[in-house]
């Protein structure tokens, strides 16, 4: 960050670690949230769902924990990533205008002919400008806050020893400096390596220079092979490496967040644990990410999926799994931590793992389609793969007319959706589609019957006449705006009156200006406060569909202004104060990011 780049903005100080402004490093293997101020304020180890080893997001009280570098009166800061990459760079000033620059990544590159992610976060500060002094604080916590570590020294690291993992810091800068949390003169750059308790091969500066180098490297070349829309670029590159980022490489799963307990809208109670892979999620993030001819995240994700597809053996699959694939993620309270912003529960684990949601079965066909018919990848599907989506399919046709919980996991109320009986009509239509290129003809005949055998009841019982739009549930009279998938997933012609009409209805009913919120009427916490984003981008795309092209880009433009000032968005935007709320950064909300700019950009033939 030589330059300020356009991605950077200032701000004044704030005190206490409490918002969304924030950026995310990562290598798919961990991440960690950093604020404003340069301050890790959320970490989980050894994975995406571990111990949040930093917690300050979720307790900002002397109690929380976490890691700060700071200058000694600051009055601004800057942030910005280094452009193209998941290396974030953080500058605080004080009144005379001298300052420092953090600079925070997670080491990802090549090395050996296999990829390089150790679980260590990097952080090189410099000064700029003379006579800055700065203060280390790094507190780290284990059992969600509950454990202080046992801290012991060597010579040129720290270890900080939990109950089930320790952590050692490499750095050389003085240890009784950090260990004392004492101001010192900044008067050269200095490194601080924090990961598992080993030692380096080679010079703390040296090996921390070099990760940098080699991992700016990687994120670069990265980018450069993405497929960009014309308008739009930097939007889109960052979606795709924050969607990159919540890859948990190890497995092939993909989380839907990084946190856990953000609440969808103040005191709602709404306070979920996001750190697992929902399929449906993870379905939407291959779609966008193939889009910009990112196929290797589908390639691992597809190992992953088959691992659950074999599994199941023909029978019931959950809506989500553990990142390692568990099946139990038992849904529990930490009283101890006092929420964000002081909004409790803090929950662990996610109850929606006992849930039907019959929709999984036409997200799972739908993420592994493409491999059929992409001639890029280093191994196809073929029919050994259709055999196993063919007991999904048969799965999806024996429940599509059976009440579940939707795709919004309400827990207290069972009908038939609309979006999940779509999503099993997409089964069985990709189905047919497969067995096409696969050269089956008959299983084609026999996937494509029992699609239109769907289509037609859908088409039918979702129709509401009172309402003039398709309903939530066949037979319902409520609006949804999950119905909006009809012509994504080309079931409908987007230019059926009928379609068209429902665009109306949800715009009337949901949209509060540019915002949507998920349905109208009441679930199991009362009416939704806030607007879902994801609902807003399958509106923006439906706009674009029917022609409405102008109202399209504006309620887009609307959309990039409620990112954060790092261009990350969380679950929910509050229509009112235009806070970001719900867990973060969410992988829908960055899907729709790639997915509306797609759709909207201008051609390339325009320019070149």
């Amino acid at each position: 960050m030589n330059d300020i780049s356009p991605e950077c903005t200032s701000t004044a100080v704030h005190d206490a670690p409490g918002s969304l402004d924030c950026g995310v490093v990562g290598n798919c293997a961990f991440s960690a949230m950093i604020d404003r101020m340069g301050r890790v304020v959320w970490s989980c180890l050894p994975r995406f769902d571990g111990d949040p080893v930093f917690n300050a997001l979720l307790d900002p009280s002397e109690n929380g924990s976490l890691w700060s570098i700071e200058l000694e009166d600051v009055v601004r800061s800057e942030q910005a990533y280094e452009p193209n990459t998941a290396v974030l760079r953080t500058r605080l000033y004080d009144e005379a205008g001298n300052g420092i620059e953090i600079t925070d990544f997670a080491p990802r590159f090549l090395s050996r002919d296999r990829m390089f992610r150790p679980l260590m976060l990097i952080r090189r500060v410099k000064p700029l400008g003379a006579g800055v002094r700065v203060r280390i604080k790094l507190r780290p916590r284990f059992e969600y806050g509950a454990k202080k570590p046992e801290v012991t020294q060597g010579s040129h690291h720290i270890r900080y020893v939990g109950p089930d993992q320790t952590l050692r810091l490499n750095t050389d800068a003085s240890l009784s400096y950090v260990l004392s949390e004492s101001f010192f003169l900044l008067d050269r750059p200095m490194n601080f390596m924090l990961g598992p308790d080993e030692t380096l091969a080679d010079g703390i500066k040296d090996t921390a220079h070099r990760f940098e180098k080699e991992t700016i490297g990687y994120w670069r070349t990265w980018t450069r092979r993405l497929a960009l829309p014309l308008e739009w670029q930097d939007v889109v590159i960052r979606a795709a490496i924050t969607l990159k980022l919540s890859l948990f490489e190890d497995t092939g799963a993909i989380i839907a967040a990084m946190t856990t307990s953000i609440p969808e809208a103040p005191g709602s109670e709404r306070n979920w644990d996001y750190r697992f892979c929902w399929l449906r999620d993870a379905f939407f993030v291959i779609r966008a990410l193939n889009s910009l001819s990112e196929v290797g995240t589908m390639e691992d994700y597809l190992r992953w999926l088959g691992n659950v597809v074999a599994r199941a053996k023909g029978g019931h699959i959950q809506p989500l799994y553990g990142i390692g694939l568990e099946e139990q993620l038992p849904e529990s309270i930490v009283e101890h931590l006092p929420g964000y912003r002081n909004h409790r529960p803090v929950r662990i684990g996610n109850q929606a793992q006992e849930h039907f949601q019959h929709d999984v079965y036409g997200n799972i066909v739908l993420g592994a389609a493409q491999a059929f018919f992409d001639h890029r990848l280093f191994r196809r599907a073929g029919l050994p793969e259709f055999r196993l989506l063919e007991a999904v399919g048969e799965q999806a046709f024996r429940v599509w007319a059976e009440p579940d919980a939707g795709m919004w996991e309400l827990r207290t109320r069972a009908r038939v959706h609309t979006s999940s009986v779509l999503m099993n009509w997409a089964a069985c239509d990709r189905l047919a589609k497969i067995a096409d290129v696969l050269e089956l003809p008959d299983r084609a005949a026999y996937w494509a019957e029992r699609a239109e055998l769907i289509r037609n009841r859908l088409l039918a019982e979702a129709w509401s006449e009172e309402r003039q739009a398709f309903a939530e549930s066949l037979g319902g009279r409520d609006l949804d705006a999950s119905v909006l998938l009809m012509a994504e997933i080309n079931f409908i012609d987007p230019k059926d009156p009928r379609f068209v009409a429902t665009v109306d209805a949800l715009e009337k009913s949901l949209c509060d200006g540019p915002y949507m919120r998920r349905y109208e009427a009441p679930d199991d916490f009362g009416v939704p406060e806030t607007a879902f984003n994801i609902c807003t981008f399958w509106r923006i795309d439906a706009l674009a569909r029917i022609g409405r092209t102008k109202e399209a880009r504006e309620v887009f433009e609307a959309m990039l202004a409620a990112r954060n000032h790092l261009g990350l968005l969380s679950e929910d935007t509050h229509p009112v104060t235009g806070e970001m709320w719900g867990n973060f950064p969410q992988t829908y909300s960055m899907v729709g990011l790639i997915n509306c700019a797609m759709r909207l950009s201008k051609s390339w033939n325009s320019v070149v």
